[in-house]
């Protein structure tokens, strides 16, 4: 457009949140947020239980409404977008839910075609090709028949990331991925996120609170605090340098183990 001016986004920026503001019935719970996340990031939002950062997440992917504020993805604003625009931005993301939010009565392999029926014009016998693909990345070849019900917590939770990637999203968001996990199924769900990111380039906005987790996948943290981000940058220097001591106190939770120096200190356990 002539005359238009230039984009001051950088052209690897994937989501663009700017004065974002965030109202429930009791007030107002997270004020005037700003934060951009790149290509190929993998960025998690962590604070204190109620802090606000699983509602940010359903900001960020289109359930809930802000009180104010903006949300850029791929530089189109979600919330000032008609219907059928905002439909197309959501398409090009896929979401694990905390429970992984499997529809019990159907089958794995049905559960991951979902996205695919509702989406995609391809022919059933390919759309079950690729369901089964999805579901090989993530381990679960073999299960493609199996009942949610039949599955550990853990393979539940891959079977729901199987069906976030249905659609090739260069995007997800992950909601406590690690919640309710042992370690060793954790450490496992923490090396395929750095796979997926490694080897399909995609953009990861996860929310956690496993110390463990963070120091082993997140490239940058967002901690959240008072209605606002009080650091944002990589865990480890956040950990060992933030001038605030409640933040380098939140970091110290991982117990009497030293932070690690790196991702794969993290996942050894």
């Amino acid at each position: 457009m002539p005359g238009a001016l230039p984009d001051p986004r950088p052209p690897d920026c994937v989501i663009s949140v700017s004065g974002l503001t965030v109202q429930n019935p009791a007030g107002i719970l997270l004020e005037n947020i700003s934060f951009n996340v790149y290509s190929r990031e993998i960025v998690v939002i962590l604070g204190a239980s109620g802090c606000g950062k699983s509602t940010l997440l359903k900001h960020l992917i289109g359930l809930y409404e802000p009180a104010a504020g903006q949300v850029l993805i791929g530089g189109r604003d979600l919330f000032a977008a008609d219907d059928e625009e905002r439909s197309a931005i959501m398409r090009g993301f896929g979401v694990l839910y905390q429970s992984a939010a499997l529809l019990g009565s159907l089958t794995v392999i049905e559960n991951v075609l979902l996205p695919l029926q509702e989406h995609s014009p391809l022919s059933p016998e390919t759309m079950a090709g690729v369901a089964r693909r999805k579901l090989a990345i993530v381990g679960l070849a073999g299960f493609e028949d199996y009942l949610p019900d039949g599955l550990s917590g853990g393979m539940r939770k891959r079977a729901g990331l199987a069906r976030a990637l249905a659609l090739n999203p260069p995007l997800l968001f992950l909601d406590e991925p690690s919640a309710g996990l042992d370690p060793v199924t954790s450490a496992g769900l923490d090396r395929l996120i750095l796979e997926l990111r490694n080897t399909l380039g995609t953009t990861l906005v996860i929310v956690s609170h496993e110390l463990d987790s963070i120091f082993a996948i997140a490239d940058r943290t967002l901690v959240l605090r008072d209605r606002r981000i009080v650091a944002d940058g990589p865990p480890r220097e956040i950990a060992r340098s933030h001038p605030d001591p409640w933040v380098r106190e939140f970091f110290s939770r991982a117990g009497t183990k030293a932070v690690p120096q790196s991702p794969g200190e993290a996942t050894r356990v």
